[in-house]
């Protein structure tokens, strides 16, 4: 079934650039509060679980997932702190500018992770792809104050594995001509897009390192292989294959937002209003994509995570979230049951279609229609300018006088005054602090 022919790569035939934040979300609270350096420092206090921690943290045993009571036990000097995704979203924005400094070609992967194409720039920035990647790192980690995982390799499978190479703050090179080196100890379950059950079928074929299914015959793969995996087995072998995915994405079969906050709250008004806040910004995106909804379904989680929803059908499609609020409110008035504790509100906008010019009807519906969109269209020109939540529905306004985690952090998530290294406030996003002109 093994190939003895040797793997035929060259060093640099494409140059991919996998980029991964370090602890991403538990390094943006310390580079936002430098007081936490050293730290064990842990985000998901609003879930009661462990969603992000720092490396202090991981060394002290702590794992994702926990639960807050059983990190007290094992690390009584951690640092609890509810999650502030409005904040790592400007450091993720801040993170893909300073790549795309070097290059245009950006695959935003996740909120802390992306892919950058380096193929023939050497000329244009004066730079070799090693200088480029060390360039790039160098400007992440000193601006942001975080430290990145950086891999350069010729194929995106190749760079992912290289940017885990040296984890924390590491900068690994794979060549081409060098890959055997890094893939002949790697157990194959730890390359990117090979899952636990593949990995336990190759096991059971004798494949147990990256590099001996890199060396499989091509007939074996195939036979034995879906699509993904053959490509997985190409990039191996140095050969690109996965192009970088640059482009937003626009066809969604449905769109959703849901908020978890603290403290729980029995206040109708309050919990009404954190779901009101989830349906501006599904609306935002289903704007900004181009969509209309034919359908939301709407859903509230109690303090001890049952859930309860319902459907809602919306008499024309729609991305203005009044006309979706007018339809759930009786939907949410159902549901919501007085005296409970509610810790979530979700909504999930169904049934997609393109936001069409609608003909004119005998009731006036399209021209009231066109009237907000066009208003619409004006909020989302000031939330591109001032910042999401620039202008809000008085129904969401609740969530902006009564802020979450107050006394956890001296101020709401994402309206904290702490700065972003170099940068005052988040004026380098334009995006205002509530209460504040400029």
């Amino acid at each position: 079934m093994e190939s003895e022919a040797p793997l035929t790569l060259r060093s640099f035939p494409r140059a991919i650039l996998h980029i991964d934040g370090d602890a991403f979300f538990a390094s943006c609270e310390v580079a936002k509060n430098p007081r936490l350096k050293g730290k064990p420092v842990i985000t998901g206090l609003e879930r009661g679980i462990a969603s992000a921690l720092t490396y202090e943290a991981k060394a002290r045993g702590v794992k994702r997932g926990m639960r807050i009571s059983e990190i007290r036990r094992i690390c009584p000097d951690a640092v609890f702190l509810p999650s502030d995704y409005e904040t790592y979203s400007l450091y993720s924005t801040r993170m893909f500018n300073i790549v795309r400094r070097y290059t245009p070609t950006v695959e935003e992967y996740s909120i802390d992770e992306c892919f950058a194409e380096l193929t023939g720039l050497r000329r244009p920035n004066r730079m070799s792809y090693g200088e480029m990647a060390q360039g790039i790192k160098h400007d992440l980690d000193g601006e942001l104050g975080i430290t990145f995982s950086v891999g350069l390799a010729p194929t995106k499978v190749l760079a992912k594995i290289a940017s885990k190479w040296q984890k924390p703050s590491g900068l690994t090179v794979i060549p081409g001509n060098r890959a055997h080196l890094f893939l002949k100890d790697l157990p194959v379950g730890k390359v990117w897009g090979i899952g636990g059950q593949t990995e336990a079928y190759l096991s059971s074929k004798g494949v147990r390192t990256a590099l001996q299914f890199a060396r499989m015959d091509e007939t074996w793969i195939r036979k034995l292989f879906t699509k993904p995996h053959w490509e997985i087995w190409q990039e191996l072998r140095g050969e690109s294959v996965l192009g970088l995915e640059t482009k937003e994405k626009h066809d969604y079969a449905s769109i959703s937002k849901t908020k978890t906050f603290t403290p729980p709250s029995r206040d109708r008004d309050y919990v009404f209003a954190q779901l009101s806040k989830n349906i501006e910004n599904a609306c935002i995106k289903a704007r900004r994509h181009g969509l209309a909804a034919r359908c939301a379904v709407i859903y509230l989680k109690t303090q001890d995570f049952k859930g309860e929803g319902m459907e809602c059908s919306l008499s024309t499609a729609t991305s203005i979230p009044s006309d979706i609020i007018l339809v759930i409110r009786p939907a949410f008035e159902k549901i919501f049951k007085q005296g409970q504790e509610y810790r979530a509100t979700g909504v999930i906008l169904t049934k997609l279609a393109e936001d069409r010019i609608r003909q004119p009807d005998l009731f006036g519906e399209s021209l009231r229609i066109e009237k907000m969109q066009g208003l619409y269209g004006q909020i989302d020109a000031i939330a591109k300018k001032f910042g999401k939540h620039a202008v809000v529905l008085g129904s969401s306004l609740p969530t902006f006088i009564k802020p979450q985690h107050e006394g956890e952090r001296g101020a709401a998530a994402g309206e904290g005054r702490a700065k972003i290294q170099g940068e005052t406030k988040r004026k380098h996003l334009a995006i205002p602090f509530l209460g504040e002109a400029g």
